[in-house]
């Protein structure tokens, strides 16, 4: 017996979820712990250089399995035409249509939407990584020629997109009727007290990290420094500036800082002088 576990995360077209893939895990492990051999096929816009369906030859499996996600529509009819020698499996699907080809080319269908199955997704287990939100500056038309910010962003971006963590996009900007956005700065302070740490090229990015108590990866998108740089100053925190944006050894290492020490509290300005100002021009 030899299995090939699939699912919408093996089409080309497909779509690769979180609860596909763990469904795929836990599938996985299950014959994995019962002692099937069995190879998993992924998307190549997904999973690039592991086994896609191309590299599966039918003649190479006695069974196809298929897990998670609605059966239905053509990608799912062409397993059943390329693996017509092989027994076929959907399992914790959901079923729109019993009558849909898609669904009857399976030998055997184990719903998840008769009310009585959970769905395979939390027989798998998971390994939980730090959550990085991630603040970036818009273009800045004070700084002129100075301001690198398309460079240092795409630099930044990749560099965080390679990191095994949860990234999560904030902004600063507030609104009342956008549902994405906070409508309060206590919203967005509360918001950013969940992450682990920030990567932020923007000064309020730093400055309310900090506030929050989260600390922070700060990189300057103005050549020879900005607002940013001196507001790091200010509070006695690193920056990176716009030319190190790539640099992802130096990255790294302010990330490592960031999740392995505690944030001293930022120090409070005074608006004494602002009162006193006030108070004198009466």
């Amino acid at each position: 017996m030899r299995v090939l576990l699939t699912g919408w995360a093996s089409f080309l077209h497909g779509e690769a979820t979180a609860g596909d893939v763990l469904s795929l895990r836990a599938a996985g492990a299950a014959l994995t712990e019962a002692g099937i051999d069995h190879d998993v096929a992924w998307s190549p816009g997904f999973r690039p250089g592991t086994r896609h369906l191309p590299d599966a030859p039918p003649e190479d499996y006695t069974h196809v399995v298929f897990t998670c996600g609605p059966v239905h529509g053509p990608q799912v009819r062409s397993l059943h035409e390329r693996y017509a020698s092989c027994r076929r499996i959907a399992a914790g699907v959901s079923v729109p249509d019993p009558a849909d080809p898609a669904v009857t080319g399976f030998h055997r269908v184990f719903p998840r939407d008769d009310g009585a199955t959970a769905d395979l997704s939390l027989a798998a287990s998971v390994s939980r990584t730090s959550v990085l939100g991630v603040v970036l500056a818009p273009r800045q038309r004070e700084y002129g020629g100075a301001g690198r910010h398309a460079e240092v962003h795409d630099a930044l971006t990749r560099w965080v997109a390679s990191l095994d963590c949860a990234r999560v996009s904030l902004d600063t900007r507030l609104a009342h009727e956008d549902w994405q956005r906070c409508a309060t700065p206590d919203q967005f302070v509360s918001l950013v007290s969940r992450m682990d740490a920030l990567v932020t090229t923007r000064l309020h990015g730093l400055v309310l990290g900090l506030k929050a108590g989260v600390p922070v990866v700060a990189v300057d998108p103005v050549a020879g420094g900005g607002k940013l740089t001196a507001q790091a100053k200010a509070l006695g925190w690193p920056v990176a500036a716009a030319e190190d944006a790539g640099d992802t050894a130096l990255l790294d290492a302010r990330l490592e800082r960031c999740l392995s020490a505690a944030v001293p509290p930022p120090p409070v300005p005074s608006l004494a002088a602002l009162v006193a100002e006030l108070a004198g021009s009466r």
